[in-house]
């Protein structure tokens, strides 16, 4: 899908890589890899790479049976590193998440979609018999049909609800907790309330799935911050700084809007900094990479950022303040200068406190055995 430019769109790039190192070469099996934004992303993705070590590999691009892009890797040599490297960038538009409509009569809970619709929507709609907790949870009045009560009112409440029930907490652990986990315990990773969501929202007849992708937030400026404070004072002031990670969220169906993306981990709808790379009716389907390798000790490695790059017809001799502040909303030219800068006065300080003095030499070392009266071997080299 083709989104036309906006001109309140924010560029940015967006970095990603994750290493495998291993204590001996192994074998490595295939490697599915969900790295790539989704066909209905509502960010413009303007250029796209993966990068893949070790150098001797095959990939072989596919979607799966949910229309997911996947990138299978076959390694057909032992190695003692795998690795994969997502560079992309994006065109951020200001969206706004109620810019839809339900079709008549899905717009009061509980309806019931159309056969066709039924029938395609059956794996989003499959769950068993609800746990304890969760049929209890169920039981809450306010999930009970009212007719005063419109179906985005609903969802929008039950999202809301659940992200001031379930603590957020960052879980390393692989795998997803299931709904009984997550509600006994009161607290779980992001992936672990959107899977409680997608089961809550399916157990009240809605079509729902599970998504992971990249979640990037961006800092205000501090004329919006100002603003924002004199108008709202008690409103949050937004991240700190630019920031990017994998994060997981869940999808509502409604018909006449399609595909409602639901951030549980805020309780909000997802916005423009959500860029979906998989979305599936269960979350094993939606991992960023899945696949085999022998057995062996590992070491593994992860880094993510975002950059903001320099808007079409902007001037960028317009930004005050310190270039070196972190902080600031710089472009991601402004941003790689100052990062220089702030080197080159780290590299001069320790060469200072090491007494380490620079000299020139008086002629050049080496000089070229065919040509030895060549400008660059004389004094083009000084």
């Amino acid at each position: 899908m083709e989104f036309n430019h906006s001109p309140m769109a924010t560029k940015i790039a967006l970095h990603h890589k994750t290493t495998y190192r291993y204590d001996r070469a192994i074998s490595v099996e295939p490697q599915v890899i969900r790295l790539r934004p989704a066909a209905h992303t509502r960010s413009r993705i303007l250029a796209y790479s993966l990068k893949i070590q070790p150098a001797e590999h095959f990939i072989n691009w596919q979607q799966d049976p949910s229309g997911n892009f996947i990138a299978r890797v076959v390694i057909p040599n032992k190695t003692r590193l795998f690795s994969f490297e997502v560079d992309l960038i994006a065109e951020l538009p200001a969206i706004n998440p109620f810019d839809f409509f339900v079709e008549e009569y899905a717009q009061r809970f509980p309806f019931t979609y159309d056969p066709g619709l039924e029938a395609e929507l059956a794996p989003y709609r499959r769950t068993g018999a609800p746990g304890p907790l969760l049929k209890q949870y169920l039981q809450n009045p306010w999930f009970q049909p009212n007719p005063d009560r419109t179906t985005i009112d609903m969802v929008v409440e039950i999202n809301r609800r659940l992200a001031g029930q379930i603590r957020y907490l960052i879980r390393m652990e692989p795998g997803v907790q299931t709904p009984e986990e997550t509600l006994e315990k009161g607290s779980g990773s992001c992936r672990d309330s959107a899977y409680l969501l997608v089961h809550i929202l399916r157990n009240l007849g809605f079509a729902a799935r599970f998504v992971s992708g990249y979640l990037i937030q961006l800092s205000p400026d501090k004329h919006t911050v100002e603003t924002l404070s004199t108008l709202h004072p008690d409103a949050p002031q937004g991240a700190a700084a630019d920031f990017t990670d994998l994060h997981a969220w869940a999808e509502v169906y409604l018909p006449g809007a399609g595909w409602l993306g639901l951030d549980v981990t805020s309780g909000l709808f997802a916005g423009e900094g959500h860029i979906p790379l998989a979305a599936t009716p269960e979350p094993e389907s939606a991992a960023p990479v899945s696949g085999a390798t022998e057995v062996c000790e590992t070491e593994f490695d992860f880094a993510m950022s975002v950059s903001r790059l320099q808007s079409e017809g902007a001037d960028p001799t317009q930004v005050s303040g310190d270039l070196l502040d972190p902080n600031r909303n710089l472009t991601h030219a402004q941003r790689c200068e100052a990062d220089f800068d702030r080197i080159a006065v780290a590299v001069d300080r320790d060469l200072d406190a090491q007494k380490i003095r620079l000299t020139m030499g008086g002629e050049p070392t080496f000089v070229h055995y065919d040509n030895p009266d060549h400008p660059e071997w004389n004094l083009a080299a000084v």
